[in-house]
């Protein structure tokens, strides 16, 4: 059997809790009974619209359409704790989503060998053990208790809007700028992008893709919209920086830009820098919405990179743990493009930063 490098296992695992003021610990797997979380933070006296909460849930959930994985969850959420009389009482929010849709028996054929690019190498080698139905803990049903809190933190934050959607899948890319753009369109269509046309061809794609067992990546933009001024601080707690932390926390993020990103390093500053209103606004806003680290009240803009779904539904070499060649086929309901589902996500975890921020804004200590 493959040894760990180190010659030992850590047996416990870390990192399963977000934020500071706002935050939020997870718990459950995407096989076992149920998936759920604990919200602790959040102040007394909000109330909390459970029907929206849920709407986000079936945004995320799989079976929604016939471009997505066809496991069938109804992802519904039961909050355990933390409210009375349909009111946060500032006592942790403990919350689960029961999973009822498992076919484990899918994954038999992986029990003692390696999906390339996926997390069971290093899980065993971290480990020395690992649950091998769907991912276990590495799967992205752990992200269905990260949409309930960030629902829960859009309403904390009721004055801000939280909009994502779908601007790419493969070489299929929106060209039209997301301030042109009708923000009301994202939901009516699976793929969940904004303009029908490029909607429409993202779809077709997808469901090319879907037939040849294969997956495709793509890119969810993230804008927010009515930020105050002064959330995120100066050096190490930058309001980008935790954003970015969180977006490439999402199972499959490759990548993470905000404002200019990328393309402004073919500006020169002249070009680059945003001129001021007399009212502290900007003319333009290369900027994000962010500068120094903090929020300028200006849109706050970001573009997040999904690599292909790593499981495809074709033969493929590996090893197995004793470190043999062998070849194996893909099995089990996956999506063949994970960017429509994951608009929600995103949403969730850019409300996730901006509670956190607001908190300490308001003057909490940690």
């Amino acid at each position: 059997m493959l040894k760990p490098k180190f010659g030992f296992y850590f047996k416990n695992m870390a990192g399963n809790s977000f934020g500071e003021l706002f935050k939020l610990t997870t718990f459950g797997e995407s096989h076992g009974r149920a998936l759920g979380g604990i919200i602790d933070g959040c102040p007394a006296g909000l109330e909390l619209d459970l029907e929206k909460i849920q709407l986000d849930l079936n945004r995320r959930k799989p079976g929604q359409s016939a471009i997505v994985t066809q496991r069938k969850e109804p992802d519904s959420v039961e909050i355990y704790s933390g409210t009375f009389e349909g009111k946060t009482t500032g006592t942790p929010i403990g919350f689960a989503i029961h999973n009822t849709n498992q076919k484990s028996k899918d994954y038999s054929h992986i029990k003692d060998s390696y999906r390339p690019s996926h997390a069971d190498y290093v899980y065993d080698q971290k480990y020395g053990f690992r649950d091998y139905r769907g991912g276990g803990r590495s799967s992205a049903r752990e992200t269905a208790s990260r949409v309930v809190a960030g629902a829960i933190a859009k309403q904390l934050l009721s004055d801000v809007k939280f909009n994502a959607f779908v601007s790419q899948v493969g070489e299929i890319e929106l060209e039209v700028p997301y301030n042109k753009l009708d923000f009301t369109k994202i939901e009516s269509n699976p793929v969940r992008c904004p303009d029908p046309k490029t909607a429409a061809d993202m779809e077709e794609y997808i469901r090319q893709i879907k037939k040849q067992g294969d997956t495709i990546g793509g890119v969810i933009t993230g804008v927010i919209q009515n930020v105050p001024v002064g959330l995120g601080e100066p050096v190490f707690d930058k309001l980008h920086a935790r954003l970015g932390a969180a977006m490439l926390s999402i199972n499959a993020v490759k990548g993470f830009e905000y404002g200019s990103g990328f393309s402004g390093v073919l500006m020169k500053g002249s070009e680059h820098n945003d001129a001021f209103n007399s009212d502290g606004t900007t003319t333009t806003n290369r900027s994000g919405g962010v500068q120094g680290g903090i929020s300028n009240g200006m849109d706050i803009y970001f573009k997040v990179a999904f690599k292909p779904v790593a499981t495809v539904l074709q033969s493929y070499e590996t090893i197995n743990k004793e470190g043999e060649k062998i070849t194996t086929q893909g099995k089990g309901r996956h999506d063949p493009c994970v960017v429509p589902r994951a608009v929600p996500i995103v949403e969730a975890m850019s409300a996730l930063v901006l509670a956190d921020f607001w908190l300490l804004s308001r003057g909490n200590k940690k």
